[in-house]
């Protein structure tokens, strides 16, 4: 991806009292979730490639090896984009991203996202 268009956060535990003191006050702090996301991603151009890409993972490889293999963005670090902030990535590709459980390259949870780049497959690593 040419420009830094990707995800940032999502997933916040809490209940319907999140952001709230012992006294049932607001704290100030917003129950929004994540803001922000430790992302990792594979860019194909084409969606043949993309569900190549797929089929490797589905079947036990390592996403950052995919990443490496097929990723036509950022494929020498693994398809890693660090961490991004919520607001800063594609529309699309930040919605699934912020949806997305933190996991490992080696047992990715993933998503996919149709983008102006290409076809994306996404897994989270970490989220604050």
């Amino acid at each position: 991806m040419g420009k830094d268009k990707k995800a940032s956060g999502s997933g916040s535990k809490g209940g319907k009292d999140a952001g709230k003191d012992a006294g049932g006050k607001d704290s100030g702090k917003a129950a929004k979730g994540a803001q922000s996301i430790n992302v990792r991603h594979i860019l194909c151009e084409k969606h043949g490639k993309k569900e190549e890409a797929l089929a490797k993972i589905r079947d036990g490889a390592d996403f950052g090896a995919v990443a490496r293999e097929y990723s036509e963005d950022k494929a020498r670090t693994g398809g890693s984009l660090g961490w991004k902030q919520k607001g800063t990535l594609d529309p699309e590709f930040e919605r699934v991203a912020f949806a997305l459980e933190a996991s490992s390259t080696g047992k990715p949870i993933i998503g996919e996202a149709k983008t102006p780049f290409g076809y994306h497959i996404i897994m989270v690593e970490g989220k604050k």
